[in-house]
């Protein structure tokens, strides 16, 4: 069956290095759409795309050209209406031969499924640059079509990452996406978000999250604050322990650190048996750990990296020492797609200071310069009725408020935060719902805290998760 992200060529150069980039981050089926290249040019770049669709069991269809459709051997074609019939791309490419119809209403959606036809593209969802759009029946159109036809359905037409989750919604079994992948200087990357999306239809737990953290004896941040967030927010959270921790409400009595060569031996064992969507780190305690998670990272592939820079116990104990914090910047901030600190390590990590909002985007903004794809900076730490943060993707500023609360039951608000937005992630959100959804959840928890200890005790995640839950089936 048809589905996941379906990758159409552009005519840019450097095609074939762009589409292996894009396979790593997911993508299920391409499309060969050429009408510029002589015919023999043509030939030579489809087959060359059609041995990497092999290599990396990726479905390939030629766009409307039967006859190289048929020299290169691909897996079927796909004909715009009126551009070629089912039967004859089945005579001529055999029996078994996908063919794929372009579609723009429901009627024409039903006598392509009469014709035949595999599977129908639909479009166009949203304005596109790469072809003048007659037709833009859009999602709703998709969602009436989807109860009528039982074949796949691929949307397409300027789908992208943040508006694809309506699309899916509506009923695609598949995405259709150029620009949006092969436009992107981190074609992986890309990919890899938009792959994701797709997370949201199924059943629960939706979506795994692996966080990388320390434990915390009082049960309130740390690892058991990330496995609780996963878990109530509807995820599967799977763990690798960095160092254990003494504490409470009160703050850190002791910290003992697990070898680097155990931490590595963790992450081994997870990735070689879990499907980890999303990577989540907390404290990571060591340089020699930092370079440990790194080249774990590095060997299998993980692209979806939220980075909690943990640094400072909330009683305000040292988790991270200055080689640590060096090594931190070198290798893992790079390799974020998103970090997550507030405004101390921020401060730390820059070595600039924050004072009001307008620094906080300015910090942001040299936190992507430093490498991070994504930065989310945390406004707690700030004065005012209201707490605001910032998430920065190297162009857009956004910003996400919430009341402030007069009480010392925030213990464990860092690891919340950043664990709610990689469960969001993992379960199919776009990072700027993600994000806004974990606020939420967050700003929930402080609300609801009750007091446990003597010192700064935890926030509420269950009743936050509770009420998040309710909120959302209400809708």
């Amino acid at each position: 069956m048809l589905n996941g992200l379906y990758l159409i060529t552009d005519h840019s150069d450097h095609l074939l290095e762009r589409v292996e980039r894009a396979f790593a981050g997911g993508v299920t089926c391409l499309q060969y759409r050429n009408k510029v290249k002589s015919y023999s040019s043509r030939l030579a770049e489809a087959r060359e795309l059609r041995q990497l669709c092999s290599r990396c069991g990726v479905t390939f269809v030629v766009n409307d050209d039967l006859t190289l459709a048929s020299e290169v051997g691909a897996d079927g074609v796909h004909f715009g209406q009126d551009d070629g019939s089912v039967a004859e791309a089945r005579r001529v490419l055999g029996k078994d031969a996908l063919v794929g119809i372009s579609t723009h209403s429901v009627e024409e959606a039903l006598r392509a499924e009469a014709q035949g036809a595999d599977y129908i593209g639909f479009g166009a969802m949203y304005p596109t640059e790469s072809k003048d759009v007659q037709y833009l029946p859009g999602p709703g159109a998709l969602a009436e079509a989807r109860l009528r036809v039982s074949i796949p359905m691929v949307a397409i037409g300027g789908i992208n990452r943040d508006n694809a989750a309506a699309v899916i919604d509506a009923g695609a079994d598949a995405i259709a996406v150029i620009s949006a992948v092969l436009a992107n200087p981190d074609q992986e990357l890309a990919a890899t978000e938009l792959a994701l999306l797709f997370n949201r239809k199924k059943p629960a737990p939706r979506g795994s999250v692996l966080t990388v953290a320390g434990s915390d004896s009082g049960g309130g941040a740390g690892i058991q604050a990330d496995i609780k967030t996963v878990t109530l927010l509807g995820g599967y959270a799977a763990s690798v322990i960095t160092a254990l921790t003494a504490q409470n409400t009160r703050g850190v009595a002791a910290i003992h650190g697990v070898p680097a060569v155990f931490v590595a031996e963790q992450l081994q064992a997870v990735f070689n048996d879990i499907p980890v969507d999303v990577v989540k780190t907390g404290m990571l305690f060591s340089a020699e750990i930092i370079e440990a998670l790194a080249e774990q990272l590095t060997s299998f592939g993980k692209r979806m990296l939220v980075l909690d820079p943990v640094m400072i116990a909330k009683g305000g104990s040292s988790l991270m020492d200055k080689a640590a914090v060096a090594t931190f910047v070198e290798k893992l901030l790079p390799r974020a797609y998103l970090v997550t600190p507030n405004v101390p390590e921020a401060e730390t990590l820059t070595g600039l200071t924050i004072r009001d909002e307008d620094d906080m985007e300015l910090v942001a903004r040299e936190l992507h310069h430093m490498g991070a794809r994504n930065v989310l900076l945390k406004g707690g730490h700030m004065a005012g009725a209201e707490a605001t943060d910032i998430l920065f993707d190297g162009i857009v500023a956004r910003r996400y408020t919430s009341p402030r609360f007069a009480t010392a039951n925030t213990h464990g608000t860092g690891c919340t935060y950043a664990s709610a937005v990689a469960a969001f992630l993992a379960q199919g959100e776009p990072l700027p719902v993600a994000v806004a959804r974990a606020k939420q959840f967050v700003t929930e928890a402080i609300r609801l805290a009750v007091s446990l200890g003597s010192g700064h005790g935890p926030v509420n995640h269950f009743s936050a998760a509770h009420r998040l839950m309710n909120n959302n089936e209400n809708r």
